[in-house]
């Protein structure tokens, strides 16, 4: 049974720093592309970054640039969302997801497993 799990969520301060985590079990991150999407309260789910299953492709939504970093740790069967320089339109629930394509995706229709979610909360 595929489960991810998501972990590191929590309130913070505008400028400050937070990093989640996506524990996998019952699929290996280094064969997937894994993404991170978010959904604040009253609007949709949209993409936040991905990166590809050889770890040679990350891609961003330009309100992230420059601020979040994804990466994944293998021997750890885990994905991990560096987020910088917070801001209070970045609270939101973050979610993590697998897409089996492995090629790293902006569409969250493609993507076979989610997680439950992680709360983000960004005080100005």
């Amino acid at each position: 049974q595929v489960q991810l799990v998501e972990s590191g969520g929590g309130l913070v301060q505008a400028g400050g720093s937070l990093r989640l985590s996506c524990a996998a079990s019952g699929l290996p991150v280094s064969s997937y592309a894994m993404g991170w999407f978010r959904q604040a309260p009253g609007k949709q789910r949209e993409f936040v970054a991905t990166i590809t299953w050889r770890g040679d492709g990350t891609y961003y939504a330009d309100f992230v640039k420059g601020r979040f970093t994804i990466s994944r740790d293998n021997a750890k069967n885990t994905v991990l969302l560096q987020m910088n320089s917070l801001k209070p339109e970045d609270t939101a629930v973050y979610y993590c997801a697998a897409d089996y394509r492995g090629l790293g995706t902006t569409s969250q229709d493609v993507y076979d497993y989610w997680g439950q979610g992680t709360q983000v909360t960004v005080s100005a």
